[in-house]
């Protein structure tokens, strides 16, 4: 699972920001045998971010690090 820079509330407003053509990053918290990249093609997102619990995921597209396309 990953998360973006921008702690989204909901996938409403991430579906919203990348749709009006604003970078999102993504990354992987945590990830003790990497740098925490996401390699470009699909992934999972989730949100907000820890401590809060997890009320959305969402399926998306990723090219060098930021989200262009939210596929569900």
């Amino acid at each position: 699972m990953a998360y973006t820079d921008t702690n989204y509330k909901n996938k409403s407003e991430l579906k919203a920001d990348v749709k009006a053509g604003k970078q999102v990053h993504c990354y992987k918290p945590n990830d003790m045998f990497g740098d925490g990249s996401v390699p470009d093609g699909e992934t999972v997102i989730e949100g907000p971010h820890y401590p809060q619990p997890h009320r959305w995921y969402a399926r998306v597209q990723v090219k060098g690090g930021m989200i262009v396309k939210v596929l569900g």
